[in-house]
């Protein structure tokens, strides 16, 4: 079917609707999905959050999804094709949820190492952001199935992100920020982008209609649909003029009757109501789900194994950012013992908190693929150090099930619960239970301690509750809401203790914790959000490390994993430091200074100070590596693969060293007072040396590039393999202006590209400079502009590591 045929089908759909079917059609009609128009023949829309996965309409670990690695370790591949099979992977999951639309990727940039949500966005390089971000998007509509690009745009941070004006002058906001978006517009030509919670330049970014109408639609030609970020919508002639399509989630939003009232009432032109169902029929239309019209995809691309996806996405994004003496990879014919070490080794972190949350079928930690991979008795474990002593979902060890009561007591429903989490919204209530006849839930079950000690436990989430351990109460009372000004973190907020219990290992004991839900007015939609949390007894951190030191000294090489935890990377909230919590970097010193062959893992999806790197013999960044971490960590430390990432963003030694870090508004503004200078950028402006600078990362090999020449703008790299095994290097290059006359950074990303040789074979890669790259942004004229002038082409290794130069006159 063509396009011409499509659009006949939307038009004359559109032409059968009255104003309210058309109003009720741009509302959500609960958290996922927008309501079926039978009349036309539409049915159902429904979308869900990725973007590392596909968790469908539940939020619950029994409909697992596939857990890709995180976005930064996904733009830490450099590799678009890679992203493009993600993508084919995600609308293979959606197609098997039921789901038309993803809503990813992220493509926000890495402002400030601060940023909470920094592990969902890809990199602080607009280029390589753009370039992951297009590869991502053609992988989902591959597949018949929109992506959705958010979040439109500068939503760059987490504090006061629902009201926060963020004030960025036109020429970094088209230079940095709105980039990537054009990018991936103009060359992945999405079906879907989410408007922001934020304001930017005093206007609220689902009413802006100089970025949503006039930039996005007009000078870009974007022609699918615009979704609100969840509760973004807040004004009803506000946002249907300002470009939104679809406010999100309802059934109560600022759309549906609102819509239909304030045009009857000559508030709203029904012509612009047209405009955006035009936009939600073509998306329909678009997704094989409006009668009349053919799906843009009829046969989805073949069957993709996900776990070997997942694996391969994680050994190729981990950076290998020091290696002294290589003492990677590990020789396993040669090695007696190695020393696992740190609490993420058992109980690995594999993706960020927040909406980006899936649950993977399984989970493979450090501690799974390394017994799985070295010979029986050559691995020992020590805990170390506890990264958090917070409690958490209650998880391992617990075996629980959910019971739904009326306002008597009688039992309405039931439902296995995977975990300690209860999470239904909208339709996701067990079978004949409603919200209107549910009164309270109990979960209850028996919980299994792996250690004997004092246990303590608690709740999340507002309500009463009524907690119970071994069948001693700990716990009857209620939480209110409070001033909290993010819902997120009014339901999935902080975890509060309620009491401890001293347990033995291996004995069961029965838990129950009975909660009444609360009734909060203005909710846009209903939900059950509560919690049973749960932490084991914590030991002095003093004699943990002393076991781990033990360890270490009898163990040829020492292996330390240490993590950031959901209360230092996730969404609603940002950083307020860069250190590693608990007393992981004391352990890290420790071991280091017990066993030379020290090797660290660092387990975050962002930037982290790492005081001691000096001190350790390898440093291997293995971000939020999705579910099948363990197996792929094991693949490249025992040298089956080689670690195949290089940074997307600069890595600060410290925060103080960061030129760009402040993430908190001053009476309700945040002004980008850098301008252009962000990342790498920043760093060369200011002349600062971070720990490791942007695109460095080590293989298990040698490269000499040996020429670099131009054809116009047009550059080809040969490089040669000079060490001992088969490898993989990303040819970076950067363009620097020799005779600039306009401020700019010294040098930026302009291209980049893979290639793989044997060892003693040259392999050559061929980048077109893209035209922009000479280009920038004329506020005088509001236009693009060629700098002409002499540029200098460097291919690189990293950012730092610049081999090979060429000059050309633009």
């Amino acid at each position: 079917m063509t396009d011409q045929a499509r659009r006949d089908a939307v038009e004359a759909a559109l032409g059968k609707l009255d104003l309210d079917s058309k109003a009720r059609l741009l509302a959500g009609q609960d958290m996922w999905s927008l309501p079926e128009l039978p009349e036309i023949g539409l049915k159902s829309l429904v979308m869900s959050d990725g973007p590392i996965g596909v968790r469908g309409v539940r939020w619950t670990a029994d409909d697992p999804s596939v857990a890709l690695p995180s976005p930064t370790a996904l733009a830490a591949t450099w590799d678009p094709a890679l992203a493009r099979r993600a993508g084919r992977l995600l609308a293979q999951e959606a197609r098997r949820k039921g789901v038309h639309v993803l809503l990813a990727p992220t493509v926000n940039l890495h402002r400030s190492p601060l940023g909470g949500r920094h592990f969902e966005c890809c990199s602080e390089d607009p280029y390589l952001t753009g370039e992951i971000g297009t590869g991502y998007v053609q992988g989902v509509q591959d597949g018949g199935v929109g992506a959705t690009v958010k979040h439109f745009v500068a939503n760059d941070a987490e504090t006061e992100r629902l009201t926060v004006d963020n004030i960025v002058a036109p020429r970094p906001l088209r230079e940095l920020y709105l980039a990537p978006f054009e990018a991936i517009v103009r060359n992945a030509h999405p079906w879907g982008i989410m408007s922001a919670y934020n304001q930017v330049n005093g206007s609220t970014m689902t009413e802006h209609r100089y970025l949503q109408n006039e930039v996005l639609r007009g000078e870009w030609g974007f022609d699918g649909y615009i979704v609100s970020d969840w509760m973004a919508a807040r004004s009803t002639t506000g946002d249907i003029l300002g470009g939104l399509d679809v406010a999100m989630p309802g059934p109560r939003t600022v759309y549906g009757e609102a819509l239909a009232a304030a045009v009857r009432a000559g508030e709203v032109p029904e012509s612009a109501v047209d405009d955006a169902v035009r936009n939600v029929l073509r998306l329909a239309a678009r997704v094989g789900i409006l009668e009349g019209a053919e799906p843009v995809v009829t046969e989805p691309p073949a069957g993709i194994d996900g776990d070997a996806l997942a694996r391969e996405i994680a050994r190729r994004a981990f950076v290998l950012v020091r290696n002294e003496n290589r003492v990677l990879p590990l020789d396993p014919s040669r090695i007696r013992k190695v020393a696992l070490i740190g609490a993420a080794a058992r109980d690995a972190r594999v993706l960020g908190g927040g909406s980006a949350q899936v649950f993977p079928e399984h989970v493979l930690s450090p501690l799974d693929g390394l017994t799985a991979a070295l010979p029986k008795g050559t691995l020992t474990y020590a805990v170390g150090a506890d990264p958090s002593d917070e409690l958490a979902v209650a998880d391992k060890g617990f075996e629980l099930h959910a019971v739904c009561r009326d306002e008597d007591g009688e039992i309405i429903g039931t439902s296995t619960v995977p975990g300690g989490q209860i999470q239904w919204i909208g339709n996701d209530l067990p079978e004949g239970v409603t919200y209107d006849v549910l009164h309270s839930v109990e979960v209850t079950g028996t919980f299994v301690p792996r250690e004997s000690g004092e246990h303590a436990f608690g709740t999340r989430g507002l309500g009463g509750y009524t907690l119970t351990v071994g069948g001693e109460v700990l716990f009857d009372g209620v939480r209110q809401l409070g001033a909290e000004a993010d819902p997120f973190e009014a339901f999935f907020g902080s975890p509060i203790e309620r009491g401890r219990v001293v347990l033995t290992e291996g004995e069961p004991v029965q838990v129950s914790l009975r909660h009444v839900l609360p009734r909060i007015d203005g909710v846009p939609v209903e939900a059950v959000v509560f919690a049973l949390v749960h932490l084991g007894p914590q030991r002095d951190p003093d004699e943990l490390i002393a076991e781990a030191v033990e360890a270490a000294r009898a163990a040829d090489t020492a292996v330390v994993v240490v993590a950031t935890t959901e209360r230092v990377e996730s969404e609603g909230f940002d950083r307020v430091d860069l250190r590693l919590p608990g007393h992981q970097d004391d352990l890290v010193r420790a071991v280091a200074a017990a066993n030379p062959n020290t090797v660290v893992v660092v387990n975050s999806g962002s930037p982290v100070e790492l005081p001691w790197r000096d001190r350790v013999a390898a440093v291997l960044l293995s971000w939020f590596p999705g579910q099948e971490g363990g197996a792929a960590l094991a693949d490249v430390l025992l040298g089956a693969e080689e670690p195949g990432g290089r940074l997307p963003t600069t890595w600060p030694a410290s925060l103080a060293d960061a030129p760009v870090s402040e993430v908190t508004p001053t009476a309700g503004e945040l002004h980008y007072t850098e301008g252009v200078f962000i990342g790498y950028r920043a760093w060369e402006e200011a002349g600062a040396v971070p720990a490791y600078p942007f695109g460095h990362g080590l293989g298990y090999t040698d490269w000499v590039y040996e020429s670099l020449t131009l054809d116009g703008t047009t550059a080809t790299v040969r490089i040669r393999n000079t060490g001992t095994r088969r490898g993989r290097e990303v040819v970076q290059l950067y363009l620097a202006p020799l005779d600039d006359t306009v401020e700019r950074p010294a040098r930026w990303l302009a291209g980049f590209a893979s290639a793989e040789a044997a060892p003693g074979e040259t392999a050559e890669v061929t980048v077109e400079l893209p035209r922009r790259a000479f280009e920038t942004w004329d506020e005088s004229a509001n236009a693009w502009k060629r700098i002409p002038g002499t540029y200098e082409v460097q291919a690189a290794h990293s950012l730092a590591d610049r081999r090979l130069g060429a000059t050309l006159q633009a």
